[in-house]
């Protein structure tokens, strides 16, 4: 078992709550406010979609679980984006997703093409909505996503109770159509009914997305096509030093 897919042996000690520790004072919010009107948070501020899909995991996909990507666009061919829980405030910020056009896919080795997922499904098939924006504003934009790809690694895996991040990040697949990439309808049922949607709706009024076209021997969706999993493991190895440098 590979250290992605191990429980924690203990979860640390608390009242339960998730993350652990004692509610906010007055004076730490004081200092938060105070922080927020004198620093500028230009990279916070760059995040121009909120995103709300579904995302399984790589090495156990019968663990599907609601993600919201808080995205930034660096440039017309690769975006990032912070990965929560939920929308509330109180949200666990429980990974990073890397997504890139198929142009720049294309020019990735096999060996690093295996670790992304492919969108066009997610987008085509309604399970890609950005709360609150109508599907006229948003076309340009999903015909562009329906063509990239992504890399999402999971650092908690709130879903199993982690109540911190522990452990090794997980890597994390898109929904699909194919045996276990096909999201519970329980899932999608709850987020629509939390955003007023219908998945089936968006997902009849996107049959005109164009597929994404067939690359240079992709190999994303990587499970699609051999079955197989990509885990982290975690080793103790040697420490690279500087010349001279000596521990006891």
């Amino acid at each position: 078992m590979a250290s992605s897919d191990k429980a924690p042996d203990s979860m640390p000690v608390g009242d339960g709550s998730v993350p652990p520790g004692k509610p906010m004072t007055m004076g730490h919010q004081v200092i938060d406010k105070s922080a927020q009107m004198l620093q500028t948070l230009k990279p916070i501020k760059q995040m121009s979609q909120h995103v709300c899909t579904f995302s399984v995991y790589g090495h156990d996909m019968s663990r599907q679980i609601e993600t919201h990507h808080y995205i930034t666009r660096l440039n017309q061919d690769f975006l990032q984006s912070a990965v929560y829980d939920s929308n509330e405030p109180s949200a666990n910020l429980i990974g990073v997703e890397y997504i890139v056009s198929d142009r720049i896919f294309d020019t990735l080795p096999p060996e690093e093409q295996k670790l992304w997922h492919s969108h066009d499904h997610e987008v085509t098939s309604g399970l890609w909505v950005n709360p609150g924006v109508p599907e006229k504003t948003q076309r340009t934009e999903l015909e562009n996503i329906a063509h990239t790809y992504g890399k999402f690694w999971c650092t908690w895996q709130v879903d199993r109770g982690d109540r911190l991040p522990l452990g090794a990040p997980a890597l994390m697949m898109s929904p699909q159509i194919v045996n276990t990439g096909v999201i519970r309808p329980q899932l999608v049922h709850a987020r629509d009914k939390k955003f007023k949607i219908s998945t089936d709706e968006i997902r009849k009024s996107r049959t005109d997305i164009p597929p994404s076209k067939p690359g240079n021997a992709r190999v994303a969706d990587y499970w699609m096509l051999t079955g197989k999993c990509f885990a982290i493991d975690i080793e103790q190895g040697e420490m690279k030093m500087l010349t001279g440098t000596q521990f006891p």
